[in-house]
């Protein structure tokens, strides 16, 4: 891994800050994928707001902001939404690992879906004789798993109004940028142990992912998500960050790369052994696709 040197950060009060550029926000979870993504960073600066570091600078060529959201949904909407204030941000994009929940996916391949929901946004239910029942003023549409009844968010907006809403869409123009480049990079198949999948690594753009507070390692779960959902990727951030954007109108797309099959597996979850590969994939396609977008 190249290394990268440590610079002082600046540490203001969000207050005084003001950064007038308009930039790619480039966000991750947590500093595994973090620091792959500041391999690609130069004419780097670094801000600390609220204890967060941003570092700003280029990835190929264009003006990017860089930083962790922090792990789980709390977070990257907090994150998120200080980005938003404090610097011009013309497109949000997450890079980051996560669990797979399509079969026919595998481990190391990149996942570029269309669009994002909140699945437990939910109401946990009462039981009564055996049978799980939500509240008459409380409707739910999809189906439960057990006592859990996924339902859609409240999204506020012009005039004080109120949309229920369960997925929210990435931007079109940023997703066929997406479909453009996924032919074009070469994921990586082993790791550092010589460990290599069985399947070669691919990148698949469309679909749907959902995103939730808990970390899942459970194959039966793992086939609701995709029977309810038709989710291909579940994780802890992405509809989080895509309903900041939402709100704010700020175009928003997500890269994650499998990790993990999030219980689909034999033994142990695989997320300890593929994180550092599924990380380098997701940041080996966020930069081609930064690449490929047009100059602002």
């Amino acid at each position: 891994m190249k290394f990268i040197p440590a610079l002082l950060a600046l540490t203001v009060s969000t207050s005084a800050f003001a950064d007038d550029a308009s930039r790619i926000a480039v966000m991750s979870a947590f500093e595994p994928e973090w620091i792959v993504l500041q391999e690609k960073l130069s004419d780097r600066q670094e801000v600390e707001l609220n204890g967060t570091k941003f570092l700003t600078g280029k990835i190929e060529g264009k003006d990017v902001v860089l930083f962790l959201s922090g792990v789980s949904m709390v977070n990257a909407a907090m994150t998120t939404q200080m980005a938003i204030d404090k610097f011009n941000i013309n497109a949000i994009v997450f890079s980051g690992i996560a669990g797979g929940v399509d079969p026919s996916l595998n481990i190391g391949d990149v996942i570029v879906p269309e669009q994002w929901g909140q699945y437990l946004e939910a109401v946990y239910a009462r039981e009564t004789d055996g049978k799980f029942s939500t509240p008459s003023f409380m409707p739910t549409t999809l189906p439960n798993y057990g006592m859990i009844f996924p339902r859609e968010v409240s999204v506020a907006r012009d005039g004080g109004q109120m949309e229920k809403k369960f997925w929210f869409k990435v931007d079109g123009k940023l997703l066929e940028t997406a479909t453009k480049v996924a032919a074009e990079v070469k994921l990586k198949d082993c790791v550092a142990e010589n460990k290599c999948l069985s399947k070669a690594p691919a990148i698949h753009v469309g679909g749907n992912g959902v995103t939730g507070t808990a970390f899942v390692d459970n194959a039966d779960f793992r086939e609701y998500s995709f029977d309810t959902f038709k989710a291909t990727v579940l994780d802890m951030e992405s509809a989080a960050v895509a309903h900041v954007a939402d709100t704010n109108g700020v175009p928003f797309i997500a890269f994650r790369s499998l990790s993990d099959l999030a219980g689909g597996g034999d033994g142990e979850n695989e997320m300890g052994t593929f994180m550092g590969l599924a990380s380098a994939n997701s940041a080996a396609v966020v930069s081609a696709f930064i690449k490929a977008l047009p100059e602002k």
